[in-house]
């Protein structure tokens, strides 16, 4: 038996390969990261080109640190960032267009009259999710409509749809495989979660040809194999799932109840639910948490658009900090006296609002505002935005309410103590910070090592989660009730 699996995390910022071992233990991880392009506001995308040259470069970076050949890994599992569009042409594999990054707004307009004909309704009972810019369907959409000849194309079968992982994996296998796993197809707003397929009044609606659509396939699953030439042989590709989906199993959350928060360029809680979905009285999302043999089980998700990318904002656009790991310290040095708030809509508001047409605000500046007190708002507005999803959790799911005692918590942010502690503080629940920090890429990796029966079933395999350390709420009632309130005075001001 080969001593690795190989994971790819391709996410908004970067793609990362990781080497992991029988015991989960890390043996390489290389990562890269890429441009981001904003043609108009509202607008992100990606060169498609950069995900796969850093995908390949990042693989075999990983595998020259380890000193393994294609022979040492038994498979590769791969994660990404979800919703993230691509358009193909399936002869030669160039993209008709950029790819539209989940963040993009610009069918904002396209959503509104969907909602106008009254089709929220039939979207949200078949998918899980809401009309919003945020998912594939209505991208993809875009793409057919906006790129010259491109419906043509599609009507004659020579386009090919995909998220990120579809992408990856027509590229890894050298144009052989056109798959994507459950999870990724159920944020398309074009796959009924509860029959497991593509939904033909869906694509009417959105007039979208089932003929650019990928195959769905269980999580864990065989997929293909990699084209030998990319490294040196050919590996088998054993596992998909979106980034947040791998991060809920990369962080053993396999039992209904179980809660964990992903902080990387936005936040992204999922709460399992079991094999019966739940549909959200509150604004959450309805998702397919994983599939495995053929059974779904379902998760509640609220999505925060801006969580990392805040920080992100204060070093490269402030120019108020030169790395995100200076934002704790300032933040501990604030004046406890100023009211600074920040939220921070850059790119409209997720869950539990959907107003993709909000714009960023600051509230509460005076004379005395300093970089101190912008780097705690830009934080702590990742807890309030937490706070929020956790509470519509808790009025959707009779489970939450005993999940909401523990938050497994992952992502870059996760690495500030600060941070950790205030979001403690301000959910008023305990935080767990797992010993393996890499749990999306973890859960990616498990799904392929399954497959090969590399790792266990995933009772067992749940053994292997450990905490490495663990944040309880010390503040004041008092004060984090007068914080909580301040955050929703904000939010109210911006949206109305």
């Amino acid at each position: 038996m080969a001593p690795y699996v190989l994971a790819i995390d391709q996410g908004t910022t970067s793609t990362r390969a990781i080497l992991f071992r029988a015991d989960t233990s890390v043996a390489a991880v290389v990562q890269q990261e890429f441009p981001q392009h904003f043609p108009a506001d509202g607008e992100v995308e990606h060169e498609p080109e950069d995900l796969w040259r850093t995908t390949v470069e990042t693989c075999r970076g990983a595998m020259r640190q380890a000193g393994a050949a294609a022979r040492d890994i038994v498979a590769i599992g791969i994660t990404n960032q979800r919703e993230t569009t691509l358009l193909w042409e399936r002869s030669s594999g160039r993209a008709v267009h950029r790819a539209m990054v989940w963040q993009d707004r610009r069918t904002a307009h396209l959503c509104a009259q969907l909602k106008a004909a009254g089709h929220e309704k039939l979207f949200a009972a078949k998918t899980g999710l809401l009309l919003d810019p945020y998912f594939s369907g209505t991208k993809l959409a875009w793409l057919l409509t906006k790129v010259t000849g491109a419906a043509e194309q599609a009507a004659r079968g020579e386009l090919a749809f995909g998220t990120v992982d579809t992408y990856l994996l027509w590229r890894l296998t050298g144009g052989k495989v056109h798959s994507t796993d459950a999870t990724n197809a159920s944020r398309t707003l074009l796959f009924d979660i509860r029959d497991g397929r593509w939904d033909d009044q869906l694509l009417q609606i959105l007039n979208v040809p089932k003929s650019v659509l990928p195959d769905i396939l269980d999580s864990s699953a065989a997929f293909g194999t990699t084209d030998p030439d990319l490294f040196g042989a050919a590996i088998p590709i054993y596992g998909i799932a979106g980034d947040q989906q791998a991060a809920l199993i990369g962080q053993a959350c396999f039992a209904p109840g179980m809660l964990k928060a992903t902080y990387g360029t936005g936040c992204f809680a999922l709460l399992n639910t079991g094999e019966k979905p739940v549909q959200s009285q509150n604004k959450l999302l309805t998702t397919v948490a994983y599939q495995l043999g053929g059974k779904r089980s379902y998760a509640l998700e609220g999505s925060i658009f801006v969580a990392g990318a805040a920080v992100q904002w204060l070093r490269d656009g402030l120019r108020i900090v030169q790395s995100a790991a200076e934002t704790g310290a300032l933040a501990e040095a604030a004046d406890p006296t100023q009211e600074v708030v920040l939220v921070p809509a850059f790119v409209g508001l997720g869950a539990p609002y959907w107003r993709p047409h909000a714009r960023g605000a600051l509230f509460g500046l005076t004379r005395a505002t300093s970089p101190r007190e912008l780097a705690q708002a830009a934080l702590e507005s990742v807890c309030f935005q937490t706070a929020d999803l956790l509470a519509a959790m808790k009025a959707d799911c009779r489970d939450a309410r005993t999940a909401l005692k523990t938050l497994r918590v992952d992502g870059g942010m996760a690495n500030s103590d600060w941070f950790m502690q205030r979001l403690a503080d301000i959910i008023d629940s305990t935080v767990d910070r797992p010993h393996i920090k890499e749990t999306t890429a973890l859960g990616a990796a498990y799904l392929a090592g399954l497959h090969a029966g590399f790792f266990p079933e995933p009772d067992r395999f749940s053994e292997h989660w450990r905490v490495e350390r663990q944040f309880k709420p010390h503040m004041d009632a008092a004060l984090r009730e007068r914080k909580l309130a301040a955050w929703s005075t904000a939010v109210r001001r911006l949206l109305t």
